[in-house]
């Protein structure tokens, strides 16, 4: 098979968006609002706001620094190049600890959810039949992976925009009183929960290599994503307290589901089930597209096995990468996925964007889109939030990142 050194640039802008809210709106609207609700009552839509606001500014970090170096990466890259080889190295190690573990987590979930909808299927098949559908997709090339998850985007956008405009006209202004139970540090115990449901935009820069015009396609497409997440967060968030009120959400796994079954517009739970499905899929899509260029980026410098960087000569994807990573999420889905790992989640996003907003910082002048308080706001934001973390949780994060270096030092000794 003749090896072909680069991806092929095929991703238009509105391919770059759906990819963007694909990996965006999943878990942390269907699942995070409740948890947030629980620990700051209705107060947790500013929370929400205050976590886009800094999500915002990692993604403009982002942004400019994928304007400027479009490979394959991401952070991982930015790291190597403006950084040092530690920083790069623990940006994409870090990226595929969280990610892998969580397409495991999220591949469980839309098997949950779509039992629902086919309740004589168990949900652990229907996961494994929709990691093994996914993985296929993403071997046959990137542009049918992109008019898939095109199609995955619209039916998810379009559920929870049916749940706010059938919601509007049950919301209670009651249910909005008191709007700050828990005061301020419940708020920003909420915006550290839900800054991880805004994490995903980042994604378009994972893939930066495949995009068209990628110094004016991806800051666009950045930008239009996570100003939508926002927007789209803070309606359905509005209209599921004004619905059912935060105690009832937080009492819930599924809030939206409640949302949906307290109003009596035609199919309203099942439209919403089937989104719930379809933001599960869109996510599981992501990770796999992610993954599998963070271990074509991380194999090109001898950061993992070098066959890793291998492109398939027809399809022009990193066909070996996408089906080891198919493999381990499958592994993670029957097996159920290691807790521990899921829970330090929260401390590699932090740190991969902490890593970023560096990377930002140290560009040359002339490659800086934005102003250096984008970066500055971004990287305080990571801190701030960092500092709300479980001690265990931090613990694990570093005691997953030694692993790491140590599986690097083995892979160098034996190449010598």
């Amino acid at each position: 098979m003749r090896k072909t050194k680069e991806l092929i640039r095929v991703l238009s802008l509105k391919d770059a968006v759906g990819i963007g809210l694909g990996a965006i709106i999943g878990a942390g609207i269907f699942v995070v609002t409740g948890v947030a609700a629980g620990v700051s009552g209705p107060s947790f839509i500013i929370g929400l706001l205050a976590a886009g606001i800094i999500a915002a500014f990692n993604a403009l970090s982002s942004a400019q620094l994928a304007a400027s170096y479009p490979h394959s990466g991401g952070t991982y890259g930015y790291g190597y190049r403006l950084l040092n080889p530690a920083l790069g190295f623990s940006a994409g190690w870090m990226f595929l600890i969280s990610k892998l573990s969580a397409a495991g987590v999220v591949a469980i979930g839309f098997g949950s959810y779509f039992h629902q909808l086919v309740p004589q299927i168990s949900p652990l098949l229907l996961s494994v039949i929709a990691v093994i559908f996914l993985t296929v997709a993403n071997y046959f090339g990137i542009k049918k992976v992109g008019k898939l998850n095109l199609t995955i985007v619209c039916i998810t956008l379009l559920s929870l925009v049916y749940l706010v405009f059938s919601g509007i006209p049950y919301v209670k202004t009651e249910n909005f009183i008191p709007f700050a139970p828990f005061g301020i540090s419940g708020i920003a115990e909420a915006s550290a929960l839900l800054f991880f449901a805004y994490t995903g935009y980042a994604r378009i820069a994972t893939l930066a290599e495949e995009v068209r015009s990628p110094e004016k396609t991806i800051p666009k497409a950045i930008i239009i994503t996570i100003v939508t997440a926002i927007t789209l967060y803070a309606a359905v968030s509005v209209v599921a307290i004004g619905v059912i009120g935060t105690e009832r959400m937080a009492d819930s796994k599924s809030p939206l589901e409640v949302v949906a079954g307290a109003l009596s517009g035609p199919a309203v739970k099942t439209v919403v089930t089937i989104g719930a499905s379809t933001a599960m899929l869109g996510v599981l899509l992501s990770q796999i597209l992610g993954v599998s260029r963070m271990m074509l980026a991380m194999g090109r410098r001898n950061d993992l096995p070098p066959i890793f960087q291998t492109i398939h000569h027809k399809y022009r994807v990193p066909h070996l990468g996408i089906i080891i990573t198919g493999i381990i999420i499958l592994l993670l889905t029957i097996t159920g996925s290691f807790e521990f790992i899921v829970r330090a989640a929260s401390f590699t996003i932090l740190l991969y964007y902490s890593i970023t907003n560096i990377a930002a910082l140290k560009q040359p002048v002339k490659e800086q889109i934005y102003s250096k308080v984008i970066p500055v706001m971004g990287l305080a934001g990571c801190l701030a939030m960092s500092v709300s973390l479980p001690f265990n949780v931090i613990v694990t994060g570093v005691g997953l990142l030694i692993i790491g270096f140590l599986l690097r030092l083995l892979l160098q000794k034996t190449k010598r």
